[in-house]
């Protein structure tokens, strides 16, 4: 072999090697905690803002956005997400409308959302019999989810947006085959994660793990525990992924959690009061293994957003981030309720919708 057909193998080799290599993002957004307070990139979230006299400099706020790449593998009940204009479902068209819908969210100040690898319930609330899970029974990742995933998390990522990434869901958990597979899924995300750069995403192990409804004992409260500290053990280049669980409306975390959490996931459904909302940070800052560290709803299906005391401000006036949770109430049938309810209808375009993020920009001031 002579020499320029040596460089030119060499360099043919070279771009075969780009072309089938993964490639990993270099990160613009890199999400932190210091104390009671989340950094982006270094600077405090809402840097330097108030509202009303409270500070809002470090806090997160954020909407339950669940079902952003949704699927039901489960062909009798598959139809009954169908969008109204094509009656059939199409999880590539979700996901899509997802991200065109980003930019608006982010421009009214919100700073996060929650994502979750095994949905929400698509009916807002309960399950019935519908497949949507990232993973197969053995804990492996399903190649189409994690493509939706990724359109997603970079947009985010160049959003300079947080993603609160659940792993499990109440009513999904049963198709892992056991608890090997849970512990393998959790593996197979936190490898993938690592392999795709990204630094903008916070681990939930579970939506509301004090459900009765999983079925798998490690995602219950007395031992969820032992899966935030697999995945704060998980470290790459000097970076881990921070973690918590989230526990079901009106229910303070158990000291385990507490413990060895980065921070703190409560739900405000049944807080019909938004007193509750203030005593229930403060019921949670006295959980023992309770040390400086953020407090974050990041679900509550409250709204009252044109009354001068709602549940938003009362997480606000308790120095605590709020998350905004919309579904389709009973009765209705406009598609464009609810955040929740699949099909969805992404952008701001119901009166629920726009009074949360109206709210939103005059506590943040937007971007």
């Amino acid at each position: 072999m002579n020499a320029n057909t040596f460089f030119r193998s060499l360099i043919f080799s070279f771009y075969v090697l780009v072309l089938v290599t993964p490639c990993c993002l270099i990160a613009q957004t890199v999400v932190d905690i210091r104390g009671e307070r989340f950094f982006i990139n270094g600077e405090p979230t809402y840097k330097g803002k108030t509202w009303n006299g409270y500070s809002i400099e470090g806090l997160l706020f954020n909407a339950r956005l669940v079902q952003g790449i949704f699927d039901d593998l489960n062909p009798e009940t598959r139809d009954l997400w169908q969008y109204p204009d094509t009656h059939i479902w199409d999880p590539e068209r979700n996901t899509d409308e997802f991200v065109a819908a980003m930019s608006d969210w982010s421009s009214h100040g919100l700073m996060a959302f929650t994502l979750n690898l095994q949905g929400g319930s698509p009916t807002g609330y309960g399950n019935k019999g519908w497949n949507n899970s990232a993973f197969n029974q053995s804990g492996a990742l399903r190649p189409d989810y994690l493509a939706r995933l990724d359109k997603i998390l970079t947009k985010a990522d160049k959003l300079g947006m947080v993603v609160i990434l659940g792993l499990f869901y109440f009513g999904q958990d049963q198709f892992l085959a056991n608890e090997t597979a849970v512990v393998d899924a959790i593996d197979n995300t936190m490898d993938w994660l690592f392999e795709r750069g990204y630094r903008n995403v916070i681990i939930e192990i579970n939506n509301e793990c004090d459900v009765k409804s999983y079925d798998h004992p490690i995602l219950k409260p007395d031992r969820v525990h032992e899966l935030i500290v697999r995945v704060r053990g998980k470290e790459q280049n000097g970076y881990r992924f921070l973690v918590g669980t989230s526990f079901a409306g009106k229910s303070i975390p158990t000291p385990n959690v507490v413990k060895t959490s980065d921070l703190i996931l409560i739900h405000g459904n049944g807080a019909g009061d938004p007193k509750i909302i203030s005593k229930m940070v403060e019921d949670t800052k006295h959980v023992l293994g309770y040390r400086p560290m953020p407090i974050v709803f990041n679900e509550d299906d409250h709204f009252d957003f044109d009354k001068p005391i709602n549940n938003f401000v009362a997480a606000v006036q308790s120095y605590t981030s709020w998350g905004f949770f919309d579904y389709r109430l009973k009765g209705e049938i406009d598609y464009r309720e609810g955040y929740q309810s699949v099909p969805v209808d992404w952008k701001i375009d119901s009166e629920r919708k726009k009074g949360f993020f109206r709210l939103l920009k005059e506590i943040t001031g937007g971007h």
